[in-house]
């Protein structure tokens, strides 16, 4: 059985490779190479940041991923699919390599994160 989501550590291996998947990805992979082309090696640490904090509150993260996401938007609308696009195949991640209480949460927040982002970029842009 799989262990549970321990620490930063474990975040690291998840989201590298849930990245991983969304690089290959035929929906989404655009955003990240050809909308806004990802510089890794800058974007993955601050992914690792986000996601300790969600789950553990660890304080390390600062940013505003709605701006960020409003701004991606604007530049090639994202719809309602490519949010649950995006949560499959990190909930699909989560599930491959781990279980319990904190795989469960961060599971729960992302659907949380993908819920709100489509309310307020996708049905009210003009919220902002």
């Amino acid at each position: 059985m799989a262990s549970d989501i321990r620490d930063r550590k474990d975040i690291v291996r998840l989201i590298d490779r849930f990245y991983d998947k969304v690089k290959d990805d035929a929906q989404i992979a655009r955003f990240f190479t050809e909308v806004v082309p990802v510089q890794w090696d800058k974007h993955l640490p601050v992914m690792y940041d986000f996601w300790e904090n969600v789950l553990f509150y660890s304080g390390n993260y600062s940013g505003n991923p709605m701006l960020k996401h409003r701004a991606l938007h604007e530049k090639s609308a994202l719809c309602a699919a490519d949010f649950e696009r995006w949560l499959l195949l990190f909930t699909t991640t989560v599930d491959e390599m781990y279980a319990g209480k904190y795989a469960d949460t961060i599971k729960q927040r992302a659907e949380q994160i993908a819920t709100v982002m489509q309310i307020k970029i996708i049905q009210n842009t003009s919220a902002f």
